[in-house]
């Protein structure tokens, strides 16, 4: 989520709109967005219902977790096409997206 904030300016500088969805609740991401200084929208998926759609779910995440959303990053066309993906490994967490990957994908759409 740093990260991101972190390169914000340049994903709006290249047309993108970031979005995180997460299964936390409302609450808990106004004090994540507080806390990290994200001005980014951070949407609930409490109920489950969009994320098993898109990138599943981890068992268990780093032992403690049950049922939290797998890390992933889609970057969709104005037209709803998604035109890149990345899902992290089902078995690590910890991993993350290579983030100039995304802006460079983000940054083709329009071109």
């Amino acid at each position: 989520m740093s990260q991101f904030r972190d390169k914000a300016a340049d994903f709006e500088q290249a047309g993108a709109q970031i979005l995180a969805i997460s299964v936390d609740s409302f609450f808990s991401h106004q004090a994540f967005a507080k806390d990290l200084d994200v001005k980014y929208p951070l949407l609930s998926d409490f109920n489950r219902e969009v994320i098993p759609n898109y990138a599943g779910f981890y068992e268990t995440a780093l032992g403690l977790i049950k049922g939290a959303g797998r890390r992933a990053i889609f970057v969709l066309d104005r037209g709803g096409v998604v035109r890149y993906k990345w899902v992290g490994p089902a078995d690590d967490p910890g991993v993350l997206p290579n983030l100039n990957e995304v802006l460079e994908a983000t940054r083709a759409i329009r071109a």
